[in-house]
């Protein structure tokens, strides 16, 4: 398991946890600004329980990290359009941003994240840090479970694999007896055919005997009535 060190000494190890902006709320509520997407310096303090110049500091010394996290630092006409477009929002909140002030850093929830991997002297920090690692232990044993389910049905679907390979000749020599028994049956029918075709010639044959037979035996009672006349 990872320790509070590696994420304070090690960037590969804070970029891999850095997603997890949600552990934030789990140790402390993070006040954000009025577009509900990022924090000044003073929230960050606020947050952290630190002053404004200790967060200044840590900006200043992994202002990369940071920046590539979301923070940014806005001046000149974007500061004036973003004050602009928020100060109606800050005011419904009974807060408001100063109005001469040459720039304005912003921390997205990712960057706070980042400030609470790095900031070493804070309780809160070191508590989101806990958190973090013991979360990404859970995160870990349950990708391992899912690991070990996906092996398990590897293995299955290997042994499965196994019985249609020796399935496979049985079915072929099934599909051979069918064949024949297709060519029997189609013979079969050939035979019941004919003897049917032959019964109706019979019977044929037997109506024109009835017909004969009828003939004669009007014969035999004309000839009869002859001779008794």
């Amino acid at each position: 398991m990872p320790t509070e060190v590696a994420l304070l000494e090690s960037r590969a190890m804070r970029d891999s946890v850095k997603g997890h902006v949600e552990v934030l709320d789990k140790v402390k509520a993070l006040r954000l600004l009025p577009d509900d997407m990022h924090v000044s310096t003073d929230g960050v303090a606020g947050y952290f329980e630190v002053s404004t110049a200790v967060i200044r500091q840590m900006a200043s010394r992994h202002r990369e990290e940071l920046t590539e996290n979301g923070m940014k630092v806005l001046r000149g006409s974007d500061l004036r359009e973003y004050q602009s477009d928020k100060l109606s929002l800050s005011s419904e909140g009974g807060a408001s941003y100063p109005q001469r002030r040459s720039s304005l850093t912003l921390f997205t929830r990712r960057a706070v994240l980042n400030v609470a991997m790095l900031l070493r002297d804070s309780d809160i920090a070191r508590r989101v840090r806990t958190y973090l690692l013991d979360a990404e232990e859970g995160w870990r044993e349950g990708y391992a479970s899912l690991d070990r389910r996906v092996t398990d049905v590897e293995h299955c679907l290997a042994g499965v694999g196994t019985a249609l390979q020796e399935l496979g000749p049985v079915l072929n020599r099934m599909s051979q007896r069918l064949d024949s028994l297709d060519q029997r049956l189609e013979a079969t029918n050939r035979v019941v055919g004919a003897m049917s075709n032959r019964l109706c010639e019979l019977s044929d044959d037997m109506i024109r005997m009835d017909a004969r037979m009828d003939d004669f035996a009007r014969q035999l009672r004309d000839l009869r009535r002859r001779r008794r006349r």
